[in-house]
């Protein structure tokens, strides 16, 4: 009888698949976080790499090669969930934007138009009062230190300003 040649054991064993995981488990999770965003992709990335290289145990032919396995399996787990992402983001249906319609349009012209007629019927000290408080957005100090006049004659500019406008522009509205 010759001698009996020992038996090679290709591939990697499920005793030593358990012990890649138990001392590296964390390490493969970092490498998920530096290419993913969020702590449960990495987590299924990390399981499904150890999903895939036990399902091809017997592929791997030197035990001290299944680190290196796993680690370019979360990569290109990580590679492919991140393309996963980005076309989802492509194919979403894109909403419209928030745009007036044609007619909707057409009134705002015409109010404004309407406005700017009503503005120049003003005096002239009742529009520079109203376009740098209501247009300028300035306080009435700032408009009455902008035109050099007392906070009083701004208040009563703008009132009366007002107060014309708004009847001009029921006029034109009817």
């Amino acid at each position: 009888m010759p001698d009996a040649v020992p038996e090679v054991v290709a591939g990697t064993t499920v005793d030593h698949l358990t012990a890649t995981y138990q001392a590296h488990y964390r390490s493969l999770l970092g490498l998920a976080a530096l290419l993913l965003d969020d702590t449960a992709s990495c987590e299924d990335v990390v399981q499904e790499a150890f999903i895939r290289v036990h399902s091809a145990r017997n592929r791997v032919r030197d035990r001290e090669k299944t680190l290196a396995y796993l680690r370019q399996t979360v990569v290109n787990l990580s590679r492919s969930a991140l393309r996963r992402r980005i076309l989802g983001v492509k194919l979403l249906s894109k909403p419209m934007p928030d745009m007036a319609s044609a007619e909707e349009g057409a009134y705002d012209q015409l109010e404004r138009d309407d406005l700017i007629k009503a503005m120049r019927g003003l005096q002239r000290r009742q529009r520079e009062v109203l376009v740098l408080r209501y247009f300028a957005d300035m306080t009435e100090s700032q408009v009455a230190e902008t035109l050099g006049i007392s906070l009083g004659s701004v208040k009563a500019y703008g009132s009366r300003g007002i107060a014309a406008l708004r009847v001009a522009m029921e006029a034109a509205q009817s």
